[in-house]
């Protein structure tokens, strides 16, 4: 210890003394000092607009110093938000993240006209009747009907924005993002050094409104079909064993789907889940099957015992309950998600970043197992 460490404890310890319980608040600090930062990597659902819950989440957690991020995984707007945060955070570190996540979803509110949208008097926003009109007739035809041309508004956007080739070479983190074959319906996950905006169209492709995405003579779909968000990567290939989850589409729906309507979108919401869902039972099972031991067990056991999960979810919150309002890339829709994210993950960060690198907040074995 220099001589301004030991000053500084001298002095924080008769400050600490003279104002209440000094040993204990000393201890804290000194506590602090000696504590490394806390590494986490993060698993990001995707959700079209919903994703803008998770910019709130990823805003709250850039404010907090404490956290350093290490593996991010994502598909569909979950692979949107991560790479924005990597890109960002290589250009100017923590505000560089936010502003490149600012930037992106400031500029997709800007795509639906606010003649597409009505607010009720509960303040509620949503597509308006003509929308959801014009959106169920165009699930009568395909892509290449309705868009010969393959034009796609993101592709521009995401060009300008993100300079892929700084991240192939030099990303600040690990990369997961995921996309699904549509030949085979396998999960490709995509790293750091593969990443171009190809892979992230692909990653984000809804079959019914996008055409494929071709990637080395492969044609892709949402990643989402086959992850939603890739987990396993964040286990194996990151030294971390904290993961945080950032939910969109919640874990438990109230009351059975009874129209038709209710149950297309509750068909299609567990499509999406079904394999993030399958993938977290084996983590749940295989840390139980692993158990304490008395003997060292292999090295899978060993990872398995010592990971920590974490989750920030949108349980509850109205502006999420409709899934049709994934379309509702609004300006107005997007900020009130970010705000209720940023909510959340300050709210998480307040109860559980202590426990980050000490244990787990999450039980698995309850929502999962």
């Amino acid at each position: 210890m220099n001589d301004n460490t030991a000053l500084l404890g001298r002095e924080h310890l008769t400050r600490a003394t003279s104002s209440g319980p000094g040993p204990s608040a000393f201890a804290r600090w000194w506590a602090g000092l000696r504590q490394p930062p806390a590494r986490l990597s993060l698993a990001l659902q995707g959700g079209g607009a919903h994703g803008a819950f998770t910019w709130g989440v990823l805003d709250a957690l850039l404010d907090d110093s404490r956290i350093h991020f290490e593996g991010l995984s994502g598909s569909s707007a979950g692979a949107m938000n991560a790479v924005l945060l990597a890109d960002g955070w290589s250009k100017g570190g923590r505000e560089g993240a936010r502003q490149s996540l600012a930037d992106f979803w400031t500029a997709v509110g800007k795509q639906l006209p606010s003649a597409m949208v009505t607010q009720g008097e509960s303040d509620a926003i949503d597509l308006a009747p003509a929308s959801k009109l014009l959106a169920n007739w165009a699930a009568y035809f395909s892509p290449s009907q309705l868009n010969p041309f393959d034009l796609n508004p993101l592709r521009a956007l995401l060009e300008r924005l993100i300079d892929f080739e700084r991240l192939r070479k030099t990303s600040p983190f690990k990369l997961f993002i995921g996309a699904t074959q549509a030949s085979s319906g396998k999960l490709r996950v995509f790293r750091e050094h593969e990443l171009s905006v190809d892979v992230l169209l692909a990653s984000a492709c809804l079959p019914k409104i996008h055409h494929p995405v071709r990637i080395d003579g492969e044609a892709y779909w949402d990643g989402g079909y086959s992850a939603n968000p890739a987990v396993f990567p964040l286990c194996y290939d990151c030294d971390a064993r904290d993961v945080l989850l950032v939910l969109l589409a919640p874990l438990v729906r109230d009351g059975t789907p009874r129209t038709v309507e209710e149950i297309d979108q509750r068909i299609a919401e567990l499509a999406f889940s079904a394999h993030f869902m399958r993938e977290m039972r084996m983590f749940a099972q295989a840390a139980a099957f692993a158990g304490p031991r008395v003997l060292p067990g292999g090295r899978l056991e060993r990872r398995l015992q010592r990971m920590r999960f974490h989750m920030v979810d949108a349980d509850n919150l109205a502006s999420m309950q409709r899934t049709q309002t994934k379309l509702l890339a609004y300006g107005p829709f997007l900020e009130r998600l970010r705000a209720q994210g940023h909510e959340r993950g300050a709210a998480w960060l307040s109860q559980h970043a202590a426990s980050v690198g000490r244990h787990s907040t999450l039980d698995v074995h309850r929502h999962f197992g």
